[in-house]
């Protein structure tokens, strides 16, 4: 975690200084891999600290208290950092990230049973050749990634219309993300 937090490795490519963001606990057994901190969440500091966050954690039946219990839940961007804004979007994850911190991350998380793949970054990163043509198609057959892995959208404001023309994605796939959630949080 010390590396982690003191990793400077793209900093001549982000608007502001380094801040990795992530929490994790070495007996954590759910991670939550996600695409990498928004402007708000490098601000303050704490991951999922914005309206995307607020939108997982009721998608999880999860209140913060329970979220951020380091002990039980990882949280861990596919970018640590905050990359910046285009056109009032966040950038994509810096590609330097993932493949030098999150084999670490995993090699010191050994009791970590379930993997929420929040967005497309955390997907490509984990599922690779094995996602779907689409994010749409990917979610719907988050069964075939079990039990390590489990594919969601990424729950920010763009993707509210994702969500209502994905029907099945609130009526199948939510309640199996709680069941199972839950269940390895016990």
């Amino acid at each position: 975690m010390r590396e982690a937090r003191a990793c400077r490795l793209c900093a001549a490519s982000l608007p502001q200084a380094p801040k990795p963001v992530f929490r994790v606990g070495r007996g954590a057994h759910l991670m939550i891999v996600g695409q990498a901190p928004g402007r708000r969440v490098h601000e303050t500091g704490v991951p999922w600290n914005d309206p995307s966050g607020d939108t997982l954690r009721s998608w999880l039946a999860l209140d913060r208290a329970a979220f951020y219990d380091a002990s039980r839940i990882a949280i861990l961007p596919t970018g640590l950092c905050y990359p910046g804004t285009v056109d009032g979007g966040d950038l994509p994850p810096r590609p330097e990230c993932a493949p030098l911190w999150h084999p670490r991350f995993r090699a010191a998380l050994p009791e970590v049973r379930l993997t929420l793949l929040v967005g497309q970054y955390a997907q490509a990163h984990y599922l690779g050749a094995a996602r779907k043509a689409t994010l749409a198609a990917t979610v719907q057959a988050y069964r075939e990634y079990g039990p390590a892995y489990f594919p969601l959208p990424h729950p920010s404001w763009r993707n509210r219309a994702w969500v209502r023309r994905n029907a099945w994605f609130e009526i199948d796939v939510i309640p199996a993300l709680r069941r199972l959630v839950h269940t390895v949080l016990r």
